[in-house]
């Protein structure tokens, strides 16, 4: 995944170059596969990269998706032993906690991840999928620099507008998180979208005939065929507000997220560099006020997260 807001252009007249100097992984990804990708992808770059993964969750049967969480101290520091080793790398720059683990106090792992920045393993802390009163505790204990929900035009959670399937605490943190992007942008806290472009649906590419090239969209409630059938409804809207600005719909989708608020840094996935190219000129993208009014208004998804 990669951030949209750490950019840079060349002057002089010459044309513009960007680059992304923010990369975001995890140990569970194709556990571990992911961080040792990106590992290669940063060789001979460090200095120009920021790298965030997270410990928190483990892999317990990478062919069905199955996974556990595990805060214990001790599984944060094997993490913050393992992850560097795939990385390439000597220090962490930023170390989410990837899920709350209910049977771990969140002191007691966010300590224990305290502890890895005095050693000078990791640069800064931050928390994933959580809510305000738990971002709140882990500030008791050490700074919090970021955030990571997911946040996109059909999932509005860390706005602190609850959608389908917000019950589901396994993913949504609590019953209650509240706006976690208010809190961010009250704290100096960088909130990370993730999953911005509704996982491919909101670029307006996705039909029923490309869910077998994606198992977990396959299982996902918002890609059954009646959901996507109820759920173009949305991109249509996108789609609309697109063709008046000579844009895709994902940049329209990205321009959204990015509007929320300077502090709010989404980080698309895509294996394409096409693609890449298209979501990254989504920052020049200026949506109206009317653009985000007729955004704002899009029906609710059918079908919950997860």
């Amino acid at each position: 995944m990669v951030l949209l807001r750490s950019l840079t252009s060349t002057g002089c007249g010459c044309p513009a170059r960007r680059w992304v100097s923010f990369v975001d992984t995890a140990q569970v990804y194709g556990g571990g596969h992911n961080e040792s990708l990106v590992g290669k992808a940063i060789a001979g770059l460090r200095d120009g990269v920021v790298v965030a993964t997270k410990t928190g969750l483990v892999v317990e049967d990478l062919t069905t998706r199955t996974m556990r969480r595990d805060g214990s101290p001790r599984h944060v520091r094997t993490s913050a032993e393992e992850s560097p080793r795939r990385l390439g790398v000597e220090v962490i720059d930023l170390y989410y906690r990837h899920r709350v683990d209910p049977e771990v106090p969140l002191e007691e792992t966010w300590g224990a991840m305290a502890e890895l920045v005095a050693e000078g393993k990791v640069r800064r802390l931050g928390l994933s999928e959580v809510s305000v009163a738990e971002a709140e505790r882990a500030r008791r204990v050490h700074p919090v620099a970021a955030i990571q929900s997911e946040l996109s035009l059909w999932t509005r959670d860390a706005l602190g507008q609850p959608g389908p399937g917000y019950e589901n605490a396994a993913y949504a943190g609590t019953d209650d998180s509240g706006d976690v992007v208010a809190w961010c942008a009250a704290n100096g806290v960088a909130l990370v979208p993730f999953s911005p472009l509704g996982r491919g649906f909101l670029t307006g590419t996705v039909s029923v005939d490309h869910l077998e090239d994606n198992a977990f969209r396959a299982t996902n409630p918002r890609f059954r065929r009646d959901a996507i059938a109820a759920n173009e409804r949305i991109v249509d809207v996108v789609r609309r507000v697109a063709a008046r600005h000579d844009a895709t719909p994902a940049q329209v989708a990205l321009a959204w997220v990015l509007a929320v608020g300077e502090h709010v840094i989404p980080i698309p996935g895509t294996r394409n560099p096409r693609y890449l190219r298209d979501n990254l000129a989504a920052v020049d993208l200026v949506l109206t006020a009317d653009d985000l009014a007729e955004l704002d208004a899009v029906p609710p998804p059918v079908g919950t997260r997860y």
